[in-house]
């Protein structure tokens, strides 16, 4: 399975803090926000990520990442020239993919709680095994501005409707989804939509109507926070330096993560550290010589 993190778009809702820079640059607290969706591609053992995004900011991300072999890992870069929609990851990925299977998470999107990591690996499994798609479904106070997922009697999803006038549920679908290779052909057969994008909602109604779409719901336990605001950027640092101030692990921590995953050594995690002048250097100095 491979991995991909849509960070495209121009941020204007955080103007003018994006006029010069990719939103999922910005800081949540002590790191880029686009480490946070890279850590959920990571803790389901996904090693080749493609990272999109436009023509002015897609060399920030290869700066920041190069080719991954510091993590272990390996990434590809495609420019998106204009939004056109979640589901036209799929089209621009097409080539990187190839034949596999495939996880794709928004770059402004963060998952934390107990349990989740477990929720990743079931998702990848059950694509594996048996085709289909998978996602999450996250209860939220406002469901006029999200998908939301409409259950019958039995508690089984029979419909997706996209930022509703009269939500049929408080079950919106988080930013990140399992799929099955058939995901690159149904994303190109998708008609655009009135505002003229190729939206993720009819990919996902696509494997409803054909019986294949599995449905998580997070529970209260979970956090998943969608960073569309000032105010949710600055909550969201916030949340992630209390977590880290309480129990003194970090979270998203990338090279943390690549080495539990054994895919870098013990040397070098303590290279990386070398690298940071920082209480982030220290902590990974400490996880090298504590594991």
């Amino acid at each position: 399975m491979k991995g991909i993190i849509l960070a495209g778009g121009s941020g204007t809702r955080l103007y003018p803090i994006t006029k010069a820079v990719s939103k999922q640059i910005l800081p949540v607290y002590d790191k880029p926000m686009i480490y946070y969706p890279l850590s959920v591609l990571m803790l389901s053992c996904i090693r080749e990520v493609l990272i999109i995004s436009t023509a002015r900011d897609l060399p920030l991300f290869k700066e920041l990442f190069n080719d991954g072999a510091w993590l272990g890992m390996h990434f590809e870069y495609v420019i998106q020239e204009k939004p056109r929609g979640l589901a036209e990851a799929f089209i621009l990925g097409e080539k990187f993919l190839g034949n596999e299977s495939c996880a794709l998470v928004l770059g402004d999107n963060i998952f934390f709680g107990t349990g989740f990591t477990d929720s990743l690996q079931n998702a990848k499994i059950q694509i594996t095994k048996t085709g289909g798609g998978a996602i999450f479904g996250y209860y939220v106070k406002n469901p006029t501005s999200y998908g939301i997922i409409e259950f019958n009697n039995n508690g089984k999803a029979i419909s997706i409707e996209e930022k509703p006038a009269k939500p049929r549920s408080h079950y919106a679908v988080s930013g990140l989804y399992f799929y099955n290779n058939n995901v690159i052909e149904i994303a190109k057969n998708v008609k655009p939509s009135a505002r003229g994008e190729i939206e993720i909602t009819a990919i996902n109604n696509t494997y409803l109507e054909q019986d294949k779409l599995s449905v998580e719901i997070l529970g209260r336990g979970l956090a998943w926070l969608d960073i569309r605001t000032y105010d949710g950027l600055l909550e969201a640092s916030c949340f992630i330096e209390t977590i880290q101030k309480r129990q003194g692990m970090y979270i998203a921590c990338i090279e943390e993560i690549a080495f539990y995953q054994n895919w870098i050594s013990r040397d070098d995690l303590l290279k990386l550290a070398l690298g940071y002048k920082t209480e982030y250097g220290d902590y990974l100095k400490y996880i090298a010589e504590n594991k």
